[in-house]
């Protein structure tokens, strides 16, 4: 990768960071993009993350996008024992810094990180990585997977009454047709989250859809 932005990241977190202390990592990882705009929740952000995780206290997660494991870092050490984060991410680039951050932060025994495309390894979980439905999804990959994977996850039985689907970048870049289909559908209830991009003055936010199931009543 040679000195890419995010190994500078991963090397401004070894150098700050307290090892075996993951609030000590992501506050490295913020202080490092403060200063280098990267994809990362950020505190903000993060702070609803965190109140999502601590009141549906999910046992079994699954993100979707790790990029350099920011937010792996921070939903994982919300866990509680026994409880765990599947985390997906496509470049394996950026996997193996999530993993060596993950490491640093002792999460490893509550996070795993799959490499490969989210479309290819959703139909997987099931039998593959021992997954029966899931408690909680964090959207945060390509925005427009966000809709289809939502579709792929209903379809093969992941969700089930009480999945907890959090999704950022809503509004910046912005995810309209997955909006769309969330808000439209009986299927879901939706929660915004008012919110701006880390350390930029752009407008985003976070959306919550809890499934309801197949069974909902159908919209008139």
């Amino acid at each position: 990768m040679g000195d890419s932005k995010e190994q500078r990241i991963l090397r401004h977190m070894l150098e700050h960071a307290k090892e075996g202390d993951p609030q000590s990592v992501l506050e490295a990882i913020d202080d490092y993009c403060s200063q280098e705009f990267a994809m990362i929740v950020g505190d903000q952000k993060g702070q609803i993350m965190d109140a999502v995780v601590r009141e549906y206290q999910p046992s079994v997660l699954l993100e979707l996008g790790a990029y350099c494991g920011y937010s792996a870092v921070r939903m994982g050490r919300l866990l509680a024992p026994g409880a765990r984060l599947l985390t997906i991410e496509l470049n394996p680039d950026y996997a193996a810094i999530t993993q060596r951050v993950l490491d640093f932060a002792g999460l490893q025994d509550r996070v795993t990180v799959l490499v490969g495309a989210s479309q290819d390894i959703i139909p997987q979980l099931k039998k593959k990585y021992d997954v029966d439905t899931l408690d909680m999804v964090f959207l945060d990959h390509w925005k427009d997977r966000y809709l289809p994977d939502t579709i792929l996850l209903e379809e093969h039985g992941l969700l089930r009454k009480g999945t907890v689907l959090l999704a950022d970048n809503v509004i910046c870049p912005g995810t309209p047709d997955f909006l769309a289909h969330v808000r439209g559908s009986s299927r879901f209830e939706c929660t915004h989250y008012p919110a701006f991009l880390k350390h930029r003055k752009l407008v985003d936010g976070l959306e919550k859809a809890i499934y309801m199931g197949l069974g909902s009543p159908a919209q008139p």
